[in-house]
């Protein structure tokens, strides 16, 4: 049934269908990209001097940028850059930066670097051919995406000025163009004016996709009917299978019109499959909105992650004035809060998400077509993740259609990240570009979630969002809304977004609970879900770094050039490690993945909780340069963890197991309660999960299965706990528990380590000392075997003693985070050095190293010899590209020293891997294979130490 607004039923006679049987549906428009002309007004003076009038000489290719046409400044120190610095503006002034600042060779290390850079006006001009069947109709220019604010021109006469950052802008041309030539002009203004959505907000900033200049996506001319549908908004309604269709039809006919609309859905899946048509005659007057509750009868199919099934719904007016036909897709699902989680389709649902920045190195602005969104959602998805947080921004229509196809839950941002409810005209401004993604996707069944954008600043920003909030679930109860990603609380929200469920916080520095706590499995953040009564979704986590993959550097031949890893490059081919680049970022990897493990597990650990929002699956190449992807910018993969092994514990279904600790005695017995968090497509019946300890050359230690059991959706679902005694292990060993459910497996590394170890032969012919005194260095000259482990604090602050040493990796860079502790990215080793046999390692950190990263200082050996390479070397952050180094080995006068930065002397009762460490290069020392073959003099390293 189709009921005016107000509700008024029409009757109408079928005869009236025949006047309409005979038109012709029509689609009439002018594709508009290709050659325009151009100019720059850089001095803003084009409105005042009517440049509308006048012709341009320059030309440009559109769609597009002007970066991508090599328009616009040349980067130098003067360049004004849409972003804020904080601790990057050091660059302006730094004496190491020098030659960066210099013409010809400006290098910028904090974000990529465009070809061009322009803020300000720029004109476009275009001249149009309108068609005689055009003539005296109504015409809709239609450009997908500018960048930023436009206003348009035709011949002279001004139409009007947009400026939506996340939708098309649209002008209605309401004088009758004669047939024959016309000139559009668009200004185009990409400065930051009245409208403040922040220098950071991923909109607009050059950290990310560049505040370009331009209009990219479909560029049109159309004709308009006099009478058309003019928005559809469908509610879909999974209890009855319905879809009330809320539809708006513009009539300048001037006068009240009979017609006849009619719609149909259909499934765009494998079959195509229609459901019944729906037709009514209407009767339209000026504008009016019609409600139509239309039945998708009871075989329809919903759409959710698993199962991502969209329909086409077509609706086609038919009115003396001609017809219209609209096509809308949608989905039938129902995503909305529950308690403490989300439900889609009344199913529990955990969000497994990463955000989307607007990173798009080859263009600087984001894709319009929906291959390359196809692409990057499918990598997400094998990843096993099932949500993207666009932060403080919104992307194009294609995103959209990609998200329903793949079966990802979006929120979405009215693309800002600034101070509001000040009563400036951004207050204004957000509510209209909220009401214009709305409008424009809101029909998308992708789009569950929406906020104003980030992490907002300002007096009255509470007060301010929560009547944005308050608006909005009015307006279109479709999705679920909260204020901001990040901040505040506020008590209408749908669901909270905030950081302090993730192991490592802002400014948490070394006391976060991967740093301050040994390493275990057992914790999680249920004291803080279960006080606050919404879904909480953690905000950021992650922010892990990885060494610079400096092989990437060639992927970009766009318009942003990879100017910050030039100098870091260069910082590490001047300290002489240039070969050492690929292993510093395998080793580094490992450890980022090992973060991004222990981050995502512990989310899943917490019953009750509503999912997590990854910063970031791959690289943000701004804001200082924050490498914190395992996939660099391209969303390509970087060698050191695969699709599998990462939705290994970041998946619809994942095994957990609660580890007391890592690190065990032969003499103890092991106890791991294992459990699973389940949100797949439905319950698991009558399945055995199985668990086995596995050594490092791959054979079985122990393996068994607990009970068959059904496993229900959701989280925390025990399912048996492994008691295995160690006793049978007789030497130092890494041993891994895998836990299996049917074809879902989750893996965690231990180790055990001999009560009683062997004794050392020749023992007495070393010397373990903690400080470098007139007597260990006389000692030492004369022939000694001396192994110096130091009191962490002892190494002079320039020689690695203000180097801030965790376990983890780096959070987000210590530019941006202003030296925010830790300072380094792990260790890199030689696993089969002597050194360390019975101190089983990787090349990389694993958790065996996090009572060594935590009592310890790094040693800068750049002033050494230069042939001296540490047995165990500390990755320094690439701003740096120190060589530094957790242990090494020389020849020091007529003897041999190991230097361990390391304290292997306090409390070694209670510290396992120290001991066991210790005990490992003491039984290298006493060995043949003790043949250091770099010689140090003494005084160089008594200058390492913060004592004489």
């Amino acid at each position: 049934m189709i009921t005016p607004n107000p509700i008024k039923r029409l009757y109408v006679c079928a005869l009236i269908f025949t006047l309409f049987a005979c038109k012709n549906e029509v689609k009439q428009s002018i594709d508009l990209s290709g050659q325009w002309s151009f100019k720059m007004d850089a001095l803003d003076l084009g409105e005042d001097e009517k440049w509308f009038n006048h012709k341009f000489q320059e030309t440009i290719e559109l769609p597009g940028s002007m970066a991508e046409n090599g328009k616009g400044n040349d980067i130098t120190v003067s360049t004004n850059w849409t972003g804020n610095m904080w601790n990057d503006s050091l660059w302006y002034k730094d004496p190491k930066m020098k030659k960066y600042r210099e013409k010809d060779n400006v290098k910028v290390p904090f974000w990529l670097t465009p070809n061009k850079h322009y803020v300000g006006a720029a004109w476009y001009q275009k001249t149009i051919q309108i068609p005689e069947s055009w003539a005296h109709k109504q015409l809709e220019l239609y450009l997908e995406r500018v960048h930023w604010e436009s206003t348009v021109w035709v011949d002279g006469k001004k139409i009007g000025r947009q400026n939506s950052l996340g939708t098309a802008h649209r002008y209605l041309i309401e004088d009758k163009l004669k047939a024959g030539e016309h000139t559009l002009t668009i200004r185009v203004d990409n400065s930051v004016n009245d409208i403040d959505v922040g220098l950071d907000a991923h909109s607009i900033s050059d950290n990310t996709q560049t505040n370009w200049n331009g209009f990219i996506g479909d560029i049109r001319l159309s004709a308009k009917a006099k009478v058309i549908i003019e928005d559809v908004k469908l509610y879909p309604n999974i209890s009855d299978h319905t879809v009330k269709a809320v539809i708006k039809i513009n009539n300048d006919a001037e006068e009240n019109i009979q017609g006849q609309l009619t719609l149909q859905a259909k499934f765009k899946g494998e079959n195509h499959q229609s459901v019944a048509e729906y037709t009514e005659a209407i009767q339209i007057g000026e504008t009016q909105e019609f409600i139509v509750n239309y039945n998708m009868g009871k075989d329809a199919k919903l759409w959710d992650e698993f199962n991502p099934n969209v329909y086409e719904m077509k609706l086609t007016l038919e009115t003396d004035a001609g017809v219209d036909t609209k096509r809308v897709d949608f989905g039938m699902r129902n995503f909305k809060a529950d308690g403490t989680i989300f439900t889609v389709n009344d199913r529990p649902v955990f969000l497994r998400g990463t955000l989307e920045c607007a990173i798009f190195p080859l263009t600087g602005y984001p894709p319009t077509d929906v291959d390359s969104w196809d692409r990057i959602f499918k990598i997400i998805k094998e990843h096993g993740l099932n949500h993207m947080r666009f932060h403080s921004w919104c992307p194009p229509k294609a995103a959209f259609v990609a998200a329903d196809k793949a079966g990802v839950y979006l929120q979405v941002e009215a693309s800002a990240w600034t101070t509001i409810g000040d009563g400036q005209p951004i207050d204004r401004w957000l509510y209209k570009e909220a009401q214009d993604i709305i409008d424009a996707y809101g029909n998308h069944p992708s789009f569950v979630m929406m906020a104003y954008g980030n992490e907002p600043s300002g007096e009255n920003h509470k007060a301010y969002l929560k009547d944005f909030v308050a608006h909005f679930k009015a307006v279109d109860d479709r999705r679920v809304y909260t204020g901001a990603a990040g901040w505040p609380l506020i008590d209408n929200l749908d669901f909270y977004n905030n950081s302090k469920p993730r192991i490592q916080g802002w400014n948490q520095n070394l006391n976060s609970i991967i740093n301050a706590k040994p390493p275990q499995t057992e914790f999680d953040y249920s004291s803080i879900i279960n006080s606050t009564p919404i879904p909480y979704v953690s905000h950021e986590i992650g922010q892990w770094c990885v060494y610079p993959n400096f092989k990437e550097m060639s992927k970009y031949t766009g318009v942003l050039k990879p100017k910050n890893f030039e100098i870091f490059k260069e910082t590490l081919q001047e300290n002489g490690m240039e070969k050492l680049a690929d292993s510093f970022l395998l080793a580094s990897g490992k450890l980022q993945a090992l973060c991004y493990k222990a981050d995502i597990e512990a989310a899943l650990r917490t019953k009750g909780m509503a999912g997590f929002q990854l910063l970031d699956l791959h690289d943000f190449s701004g804001q200082g340069t924050a490498l914190v992807g395992v996939l660099d910018a391209f969303w390509d993969e970087k060698g050191y963890v695969s699709p599998e092994e990462y939705r290994a514990f970041s998946n619809s279904t994942v095994p957990l197991a609660r580890f007391k600790k890592r690190v065990f005695l032969n003499t103890d017995t092991l106890y791991v309660p294992t459990e699973v968090a389940h949100f797949g497509e439905s319950n698991l019946i009558n399945v055995t999960p199985k668990w086995e300890i596995t050594k490092s050359d791959q054979t079985i230690f122990a393996s068994g299965a607990f009970n068959k059991q059904d496993i229900k959706l959701g989280n925390g679902i025990g399912l048996g706990s492994i008691k295995q005694s160690l006793s049978a292990i007789k030497k130092a060993e890494k041993l891994t528990l895998s836990v299996t459910i049917e074809y879902f497996k989750n893996t965690w590394d231990f180790w055990v380590y001999p009560s009683q170890v062997e004794p050392i032969s020749n023992k007495n012919e070393l010397r373990v000392v903690r400080k470098l005194d007139e007597a260990s260095i006389n000692y030492l000259i004369n022939g000694g075997h001396l192994l110096l482990n130091i009191d962490k604090g002892d190494i002079a602050a320039d020689k690695g003693g203000d180097i801030a040493i965790g376990f983890s990796s780096i959070f987000w860079n210590t530019s941006w985070t202003k030296e925010q502790k830790p300072h380094t990215l792990g260790i890199l080793c030689d696993p089969e050095h002597p050194a360390l046999s019975e101190f089983p390692t990787e090349f990389h950190s694993n958790w065996q190293w996090w009572d060594a990263m935590s009592h310890s200082n790094a040693i800068i050996l750049d002033d050494l010899p230069e042939g001296l390479n540490p047995i165990v070397r500390v990755i320094d952050d690439w701003f740096k590209n120190r060589k530094t180094a957790l242990i090494f080995e020389a020849k020091v006068g007529k003897g041999k020293l190991i230097m361990s930065g390391i304290d292997l002397h306090t409390n070694l009762d209670n510290r396992l891997e120290a001991k066991q460490l210790l005990h490992s290069l003491k039984t290298y020392m006493a060995s043949e294979n003790f043949s250091p073959q770099t010689e140090v003099p003494v005084n160089k390293i008594k200058d390492l130490l913060n004592y004489k």
